[in-house]
């Protein structure tokens, strides 16, 4: 047992646990749980052999936090044979590492036959090296450390407050992970919203990957901690059932806020003094004689082969009902109006929450400029404050969605950076996620470039799966909301802070990975300007400047997919010319989603505008003149692009007297020659 915590009256503080075990032993099968805790020691170790791989000793260290979650009555209720069962307490082991004892409980529940654990690892099986929802019985994925205790805090925000549902949620995480700071954002959450139904447990194992954690066995700290965010806190023995079980307990005592139990742990517990509480295992497979050496010493501790306890189950199966089609009102918007993309967001925000009751929004404190204050002020109940905790929200949004919602996540587009590991994540959570990001690139004036979100599109293509989508008007912008609702994965739209005029009639249609193709003049086209939201309408002002040169304009709208066969279409009509025009930094947004879809096509030629450096504060106006971006930067381009080409080869030969090469050069260019000389 850790230390109990004193102070100077002798008083009990309030994350002692007094523990009751001569109760616990009376009325719960302790040598069984003991023999199943060590069965689940002997899969992980035989399954981290079999792989040749895996973590075997982190594994050990929460076998008895395993056990008594899964197996004794004061733990989870869940039907094994219906993991989907919404009314089901639900794990998400944080410490993703540990995933072999995770699967070890389950074919112990009996969800999982046992002989398919050794195929740990393989790449035909999907009892994959860390937890993913490939498997029926994980909601999040996890590895990355510290995004668990997040998701599952969305989780019981959406059973607590949206579903009315009894069921309780635990988060298992390591002393290490401790570190991350989401971890810390996502207890304030909890505490902020009274999360009684959420259970952190800290399995103090003492040991890192290299070098021991920074508390080490010092669990008071972590209590200390933890209690700090408001958590009622219960400090155990991780390798006394009667400690856990009675805490377990207590836990369903509490309420209006979190609990948390601090388990000292040893990593390798029970694997022989040489394995036990030493460095240097962490991520090690036992093999050979050591690993059947561990697995003898295991096996004699075992009372009866035939342990097994059945665990509570609810009283009824409810599913996740599939998610229905979600449509718009009928759109009224006037054109030439000028509106702002953040604030008919905030429209089609509402509309879809008046037509789907499973829609939710988040924001970080930002609702009244990304206007999902909307949301807020119509649907109350389904939004969901976060404050500046980007990296929590994100992963509070995942565990919504994996109870059958569709959350909309709303920031400042740069501010998404920050949970940007939450967000990748995701993606191999099969997370159904959308992600929206106003106040993007230079156009946003004066707030300066810690706030312009330049990188976005870059980071949001390169997601697994991902969907980008730039709308440059009201319009345009409330049909991307409809299909992100409708598009099963994580998707990304783009909206901006000034207004922009209503280009498209109320009925247009639009699809993801399809653009909008602008021809307003006769006859054959120089050059295919592409571009999306504000660079679009300068693109278009561009156009209608040009009195004497014909171009074609492209609203890109879908940046991923994009559309190939169109854009390449109109490039065969401009000569193979193609001027991209983006706020965004030339890297990783249009240009090179245009160049990677136009690279295998030898006749067209892809020329980009975008930031190419740290920007600066200035008007709008202003700074999309100095990058380049303004509709006059634009004529400028297009006309040197249209400019004739000369291929001169020369010779001395050539030379007049007193002329140098350059001059001859720029005599023939005057002279218009076009002179190719082998």
């Amino acid at each position: 047992m850790p230390p109990k915590r004193k102070n100077p009256e002798g008083k009990k503080e309030e994350n002692e646990v007094p523990m009751k075990k001569k109760n616990i032993g009376k009325t719960h099968k302790l040598e069984t749980l003991y023999d199943i805790a060590t069965k689940l020691r002997i899969h992980s170790v035989q399954m981290c052999e079999a792989s040749k791989s895996g973590h075997p000793t982190t594994c050990s260290s929460i076998a008895e936090i395993m056990t008594a979650l899964f197996f004794d009555p004061a733990g989870m209720k869940y039907d094994p044979l219906h993991p989907e069962n919404l009314l089901n307490d639900r794990l998400v082991l944080s410490k993703g590492h540990a995933a072999p004892i995770l699967y070890a409980a389950w074919a112990e529940a009996g969800l999982v036959k046992k002989e398919d654990l050794l195929n740990l690892r393989k790449i035909d099986s999907d009892l994959e090296g860390h937890p993913t929802p490939r498997l029926n019985f994980v909601d999040v994925a996890t590895g990355s450390l510290g995004q668990g205790l997040s998701a599952a805090a969305g989780m019981a925000y959406a059973a607590k407050y949206i579903e009315n549902n009894p069921c309780h949620f635990f988060c298992i995480c390591g002393d290490g992970e401790m570190s991350e700071g989401s971890c810390w954002e996502a207890l304030l959450f909890a505490a902020k919203y009274e999360l009684d139904n959420l259970t952190l447990i800290v399995d103090a194992n003492r040991l890192g990957q290299s070098e021991e954690t920074p508390h080490g066995h010092n669990v008071k700290i972590f209590a200390d901690k933890i209690s700090a965010f408001q958590a009622k806190v219960f400090t155990v023995d991780g390798h006394d059932l009667s400690d856990i079980i009675d805490a377990l307990e207590k836990i369903k005592s509490v309420k209006k806020k979190p609990t948390a139990i601090v388990a000292k742990t040893f990593k390798g517990k029970d694997f022989t003094d040489k394995i036990e509480n030493q460095s240097g295992y962490h991520g090690k497979a036992l093999e050979g004689e050591e690993a059947k050496m561990v697995i003898e010493v295991l096996k004699k501790k075992i009372k009866s082969e035939d342990a097994k306890m059945e665990p509570l189950k609810p009283e009824k199966l409810i599913a996740k009902e599939p998610l229905p089609v979600i449509k718009l009102r009928t759109l009224e918007y006037k054109k030439g109006d000028k509106i702002a993309t953040r604030n008919s967001y905030g429209k089609a925000l509402v509309d879809i929450g008046n037509n789907c009751p499973r829609v939710v929004a988040l924001d970080g404190d930002t609702k009244n400029s990304t206007m999902s204050i909307d949301f807020m002020k119509a649907h109350g109940k389904r939004f969901v404050e976060c404050y500046i905790a980007e990296q929590n929200m994100v992963g509070v949004a995942v565990g919504m969605q994996a109870r059958g919602f569709i959350p909309f996540v709303s920031a400042f587009a740069a501010f998404h950076t920050r949970g940007y590991d939450f967000i990748r994540m995701s993606a191999i959570s099969q997370a159904n996620l959308k992600i929206v990001g106003s106040h993007a690139g230079v156009h946003i004036g004066q707030d300066g470039p810690s706030q312009m979100g330049l990188e976005d599109f870059a980071m949001m293509r390169a997601i697994a799966g991902s969907v980008v989508m730039y709308p440059s008007d009201a319009v345009s912008c409330e049909k991307s909301v409809e299909l992100a609702a409708n598009c099963k994965g994580i998707t990304y739209i783009r909206t901006t802070r000034g207004a922009t005029p209503v280009t498209y009639p109320n009925d247009e249609v639009f699809a993801i990975g399809k653009c909008k193709v602008h021809e307003n003049k006769v006859g054959v086209p120089k050059v295919t300007v592409i571009g999306g939201g504000i660079t679009f309408h300068e693109a278009l002002r561009a156009q209608q400047e040009l009195h004497d040169i014909n171009i074609t304009v492209i609203d890109i709208f879908s940046i991923k997919p994009v559309d190939e066969a169109t854009i390449y279409a109109c490039a065969k009509k401009s000569n193979g010319k193609i001027l991209t025009v983006e706020d965004h930094f030339i890297e990783g947004g249009i240009h090179d989603a245009v160049c990677s879809a136009m690279a295998k096509y030898k006749d067209v030629e892809v020329l980009g505008i975008g930031i190419t450096e740290v920007p600066r504060s200035g008007q709008p106006d202003e700074l999309l003149e100095k990058y380049g971006l303004s509709w006059k930067k634009i004529m400028e381009k297009v006309k040197t692009m249209i400019q004739p080409t000369y291929h001169i080869s020369v010779s001395y030969t050539h030379l007049r007297a007193h002329e140098t090469r350059e001059d001859l050069v720029c005599r023939l260019l005057l002279e218009k020659k076009k002179i190719i000389m082998s």
